[in-house]
């Protein structure tokens, strides 16, 4: 009895040496992580409450803000380009159409060129252009070579108006093109900036890198926002222009008709009768 006695009171104690071992292991498993815990949200720094744009911008690096402005005045240039080039065309268009209304039912040239002589306009300049010529070439008894040079005038005056309507569209293609890498440099530099908070920061929680991210992007999508309308605009005003150019081929070929028909009816003295206030 005694031995048995004895046997069980030594099991008894291992069995409460083995409990508290199993509560000594588990209390120092779980004393780091408590530690790291507490470690954790006393140095965890704060994201900021205001994520706005205007809040990213103001709060972001001097080059990152120097490329949204940058790329914000390419977009309002883009907008003015737009607004100013738009009026500009729709005049132009008007003159023209209603100046080629006014010379088709014409007969002569300097009947045509009386009816738009107080206009504004590519067509003045046409019929102008047309009467020169053939007052230059008042000698001359060849009408095929005339008719070629007055054509030549009109070519190079259509070429001219149409470099004309053209300048400042090309202004949106550079826009277009080069505002996405301007955006793109701003987002590597926030990002940059980023990564180098990490390194001081001793820490790889998001809420160090996730501001300059955010600014980084904020610079990415002005570019964008300034590029697309820019690349859609330059497109719509490459069609506009060329419909443009259209109606003044249009014009300048019904002032060669006008030539021929004079040269045809009257010859050199058809010439010689052209009026000199026209020039």
């Amino acid at each position: 009895m005694c031995v048995a006695e004895r046997e069980a009171k030594r099991r008894a104690r291992l069995r409460r040496g083995s409990c508290a071992l199993l509560l000594l292991l588990t209390a120092g498993m779980a004393w780091p992580w408590a530690l790291s815990g507490t470690a954790s949200a006393q140095s965890q720094p704060h994201l900021p409450r205001d994520l706005s744009p205007w809040s990213m911008f103001s709060n972001a690096d001097i080059i990152v803000q120097s490329v949204m402005v940058g790329l914000a005045f390419a977009s309002l240039v883009t907008w003015t380009v737009w607004l100013a080039k738009s009026v500009e065309l729709l005049l132009a268009r008007r003159r023209v159409r209603a100046a080629l209304e006014a010379i088709s039912d014409e007969r002569f040239l300097a009947a045509a060129s009386g009816r738009v002589a107080a206009r504004r306009g590519v067509v003045p300049s046409l019929l102008a252009a047309a009467q020169q010529e053939l007052r230059l070439s008042s000698d001359v008894t060849e009408r095929e070579g005339i008719k070629d040079r007055v054509a030549s005038r009109l070519a190079r005056l259509e070429a001219a108006a149409a470099r004309d309507m053209n300048k400042g569209t090309g202004l949106l293609a550079t826009i277009g093109s080069t505002a996405p890498f301007v955006g793109l440099f701003g987002t590597v530099w926030g990002i940059m900036n980023s990564f180098i908070g990490i390194s001081r920061a001793q820490t790889t929680n998001l809420a160090v890198v996730a501001p300059g991210i955010a600014e980084a992007l904020l610079a990415t999508a002005i570019g964008l926002f300034a590029a697309i309308p820019a690349v859609i605009i330059y497109n719509q005003f490459a069609r506009s222009i060329g419909g443009y150019r259209g109606l003044i081929g249009d014009a300048s070929a019904e002032v060669l008709r006008l030539v021929s028909r004079d040269l045809d009816r009257g010859g050199g003295a058809a010439v010689r009768e052209l009026p000199r206030a026209a020039e």
